[in-house]
């Protein structure tokens, strides 16, 4: 408490004392909080302009304090009393019971737990901890990113198919007949996935693929979706795209859910080849084209299809067709050319009738999603000049264990479409994710708490 403030409730109990009471007055730093509840406990002053609500909540209240000059106590639930405490003294107990060596850095619940713990209360102490607790910067520095940190779904829409491609390595996997990384590029309408065994991660098996594979076989696309790894982000393929007029969107770092559906390919083609290679798993490669064989002929719940089924506009034939005898294996009409003509010509009018279904049916998978997965998030509203922290995600060494993911603050200078954020950092300007940031609120370091030994209290 003050020094005014004390030097008011000294004053007032040596009146009460020779029975003259005098009202304990505002002081030029302001009355503490309680000051009606020390009037009416000391001299019987009821406070002035109350509304009858608040006068019965006065009186009910009123019971459980207790004045024990110069401090005002209160009757907690756990039936502990506990001192009041006024506004100016609630910073240094909210310094000490988080901040301090016992403290802890404790969130808002543990450390109001310790106060109460302490002895001492006040009205708003989960506010005021919670506030408290929000500008600590240790306690900005910790914590770690989930699923509720990220931001909403912005899902990609096509409406032609080998339009949009992903790009993406794999890798490296054990040497498998001299190859081990895999490059994937995946069709965002079709789901339809090739991909090439290469014994580097270069540009130049980059190239191979466009030129060998996506541009004789199923044309220019409009648009590629790759990482900012240094096999797309070059000359010699900028060329290539900038001849054929493709633009090439680049992904943001350390976000991998931009390239979501190349994810989930790359995801899916090991998990086949975890399955079929031998124990040695150098045979990977060779195990390659089958695994593509399998991805291309399973069913897509987004599309409501296969891949093979929506690019050709039937089924795949198996094996297992001929060998146990399906119908189109055992009837004469596919040996009759005419009949098999006519057949394949209301396979190919359907063909509209099965893309435009997969459109459909994959715009409201996503918008499904988008709903289910909005739901789960943290709301986050950046705004140009905001301080923020970034999340470091390459910091997992055991190195690392004890030492805070998060770096910065760094300013906004721009809040772009889609969760993108760029920062102003000290070699220039660089832009990341939404989910890897959060506001900076903390406004100063809190300082060092030194421990008094009670020795020392006793000496003085």
């Amino acid at each position: 408490m003050p020094e005014e403030q004390l030097m008011v409730v000294e004053f007032f109990g040596r009146r009460y004392r020779g029975k003259e009471f005098h009202q304990l007055n505002a002081v030029e730093g302001g009355s503490p909080w309680y000051v009606d509840h020390v009037n009416y406990l000391a001299c019987g002053v009821e406070p002035p302009n109350l509304t009858s609500y608040e006068r019965k909540k006065f009186f009910r209240d009123i019971h459980h304090y207790y004045w024990d000059e110069p401090y005002l106590y209160t009757l907690c639930k756990d039936k502990i009393y506990r001192r009041c405490v006024s506004e100016d003294e609630v910073g240094g107990i909210l310094l000490h019971c988080h901040g301090s060596a016992y403290g802890g850095y404790f969130a808002m619940f543990k450390t109001v737990s310790k106060i109460l713990q302490a002895g001492f209360w006040w009205p708003t102490m989960f506010k005021d901890s919670q506030e408290f607790v929000s500008k600590c910067d240790s306690c900005h520095r910790m914590g770690n990113i989930s699923i509720r940190n990220e931001m909403p779904q912005n899902p990609i829409l096509e409406v032609e198919i080998f339009d949009v491609w992903g790009i993406e390595f794999m890798g490296p996997f054990p040497s498998s007949y001299g190859n081990k990384y895999i490059l994937v590029a995946v069709d965002y309408v079709s789901k339809w996935v090739e991909a090439i065994a290469s014994p580097t991660n270069d540009v130049k098996v980059v190239l191979k693929l466009f030129k060998i594979i996506i541009f004789s076989r199923f044309g220019v696309p409009r648009v590629v979706i790759s990482d900012s790894g240094k096999h797309f982000i070059n000359k010699v393929f900028e060329n290539l795209l900038k001849k054929h007029g493709v633009k090439h969107k680049v992904a943001t770092p350390y976000h991998p859910q931009t390239s979501g559906q190349v994810e989930i390919s790359n995801r899916e083609i090991k998990t086949i080849l975890e399955k079929t290679v031998e124990i040695t798993r150098k045979d990977w490669s060779a195990k390659l084209d089958d695994a593509l064989w399998a991805y291309r002929t399973a069913f897509k719940t987004p599309i409501g299809t296969t891949p093979f089924n929506l690019l050709y506009g039937k089924s795949c034939h198996l094996p297992v067709e001929l060998e146990y005898k399906v119908m189109w294996a055992v009837k004469l009409l596919n040996f009759d050319i005419k009949t098999a003509e006519e057949k394949r010509l209301i396979q190919l009018s359907d063909f509209d009738e099965i893309r435009l279904e997969a459109y459909e049916s994959s715009k409201i998978y996503k918008e499904i999603t988008k709903l289910f997965h909005d739901k789960k998030i943290i709301t986050k509203d950046f705004q140009v000049g905001d301080q923020v922290l970034l999340f470091n995600s390459r910091l997992k060494l055991f190195l690392g264990k004890l030492k805070s993911r998060w770096s910065g603050p760094f300013f906004i200078t721009e809040v772009r479409p889609y969760g993108a954020v760029t920062l102003a950092g000290k070699s220039g300007d660089f832009t990341v994710n939404g989910q890897r940031l959060k506001k900076y609120l903390a406004d100063q370091i809190l300082p060092e708490v030194t421990s008094v030994h009670l020795q020392e209290l006793l000496d003085d």
